[in-house]
């Protein structure tokens, strides 16, 4: 597992926060490591944000809000800035992805999309700046008046964002906001904060108005003060469900409005008509994505009895022919997992499995080497529906095989969950495949294929989470409405 690829970075140690429009020193000493999962290599570090850094931020944040151009800009207005940050943050593609790799491990096939695809996002958010402006007048059913419905930013928003994906997952959320015309400040995972440092200088570099976006870093606690400050007018958070809860539990007592995308135990239904060589072109990308810690893949496959066998030798053969290695080796296709915590979950994952009787076709423990932390890609058959692996999240390289006899079993096995993020339909019958995929209980379903389309909801339902991203709706998370009621005809009020 010897690095083939390197690459000077400009951000390692640091000490400051952005604040203001200014990368200012943090008021305290307190610091967190920044760790390469691939080598246990402590490379960077960053401040952790003292209660002065967290009310700083805010107040830049609120005062930008409050008195600044930005929330008075036409929405179009904004969308030109929005523009120069996608510009902006895909000259600086090749060191950001770089730096995400050596974060969480995620291999940099994975990490060199990072830069386009968050540019992508801002350029379609820009291009909802009509959508926000639009003229919406609406009728009294009585007739005789008209409610004219403006969208108002809703204020300055809290993004707290995961470390799987620390570029898209703040993005999905940043991008919104700035076209609504919100402030705010961004909290990175405490294992991934120097990734995000890029799209901050970019939108510096695109000449952002002083305020507007605001990043520390830090544990957390942080976070937590970030939900609870009497600044903030809107949570956004991506993470784990039991986290998710607890930021549930503060926004409804401080009736602060929240986005959760949260946890996912996902399904691919395979049906009797399956092309499993079609199949397998896209199985990595949609059940072990980034080394199986993204959220909506389909960790399990349901697969019919009649083919079990014939699914099981596929998926096993697609597993074993991709590289396990050194995540900056572009042929790398499973890096380590990204934190020392979450590779004891995966191993301990691995044991339960083991001891309720699956049988691993391939993998099935940590993986043989000096450093790092890597387990070996993972197939189980012979999984039942009362396994812990096929019930619970692992966020780990590891696919659970189940039969089924009938439709029905399977579609009641794909929402036998207390999840519903993502799922899959595999089918040579396009119309049978719909049908299957508007039975299953969850928030996006992929015929054939799975991926993120930037103009369409995603959100999960049960304990995936509240509210979506992305599309028209995900913008809407970010405005408060009002409705400014008069006579039909302007010129008559008053007589």
């Amino acid at each position: 597992m010897n690095r083939r690829i390197s690459l000077k970075l400009p951000w390692t140690h640091v000490d400051d926060h952005y604040i203001d429009g200014e990368w200012r020193r943090s008021t305290g000493d307190r610091r967190a490591e920044v760790v390469d999962p691939s080598t246990e290599e402590v490379w960077g570090s960053v401040p952790e944000a003292t209660l002065a850094d967290i009310d700083a931020a805010m107040a830049a944040a609120d005062l930008a809000f409050r008195s600044g151009s930005w929330p008075r800009l036409t929405p179009s207005e904004r969308a030109t800035y929005m523009l120069r940050i996608a510009d902006e943050i895909e000259h600086r593609a090749e060191p950001l992805a770089f730096t995400n790799s050596r974060e969480n491990g995620a291999p940099l096939a994975e990490t060199k999309g990072a830069a386009a695809n968050a540019a992508g996002v801002f350029r379609y958010f820009a291009g909802l700046a009509d959508y926000l402006e639009r003229e919406d007048v609406r009728p009294f059913p009585s007739g005789g008046a008209e409610s004219l419905v403006r969208r108002d930013p809703v204020g300055v928003c809290s993004l707290i964002a995961p470390w799987n994906f620390p570029i898209s997952l703040v993005v999905i959320k940043l991008a919104p906001a700035l076209l609504a015309g919100c402030t705010v400040v961004i909290k990175p995972a405490s294992p991934t904060p120097l990734s995000i440092r890029f799209v901050v200088d970019a939108i510096d570099a695109a000449g952002v108005p002083a305020g507007v976006v605001n990043l520390i870093t830090g544990s957390g606690a942080v976070g937590d003060a970030l939900i609870r400050h009497p600044l903030t007018a809107k949570v956004a958070f991506t993470g784990s469900t039991p986290v998710g809860r607890k930021i549930a539990a503060v926004c409804g007592e401080l009736l602060r409005p929240v986005t959760l995308e949260l946890g996912g135990k996902s399904s691919a239904i395979v049906l009797p008509d399956a092309d499993l060589d079609a199949m397998s072109a896209v199985l990595i990308r949609s059940c072990l994505r980034n080394t199986g810690q993204t959220c909506y893949i389909s960790t399990r496959i349901l697969a019919p009895a009649e083919r079990y066998d014939e699914v099981v030798a596929m998926v096993t053969r697609v597993v074993v022919g991709a590289k396990l290695g050194d995540p900056l080796d572009e042929d790398t296709v499973f890096g380590p997992v990204a934190t020392k915590a979450q590779f004891d979950t995966v191993v301990g994952f691995l044991k339960s499995a083991h001891e309720q009787g699956a049988r691993a076709t391939t993998g099935g423990q940590a993986a043989d080497v000096k450093q790092g932390y890597y387990v070996e890609p993972t197939v189980f058959a012979d999984v039942t529906p009362r396994m812990r692996i096929a019930r619970e999240e692992i966020f780990g390289p590891v696919i659970s095989i189940l039969r089924y006899e009938t439709l029905d079993e399977a579609i009641a096995l794909a929402n036998e969950t207390s999840f519903g993020l993502g799922g899959l339909v595999f089918s040579d019958d396009p119309v049978n495949a719909l049908t299957v995929a508007e039975r299953m209980d969850t928030g996006s379903v992929g015929i054939n294929f799975f991926a993120s389309n930037h103009s369409a909801p995603f959100g999960g339902r049960h304990d995936s989470g509240l509210g979506v991203e992305y599309g028209v709706e995900g913008l809407s998370a970010y405005v408060t409405y009002k409705s400014i009621h008069r006579k039909a005809n302007p010129a008559n009020q008053g007589r």
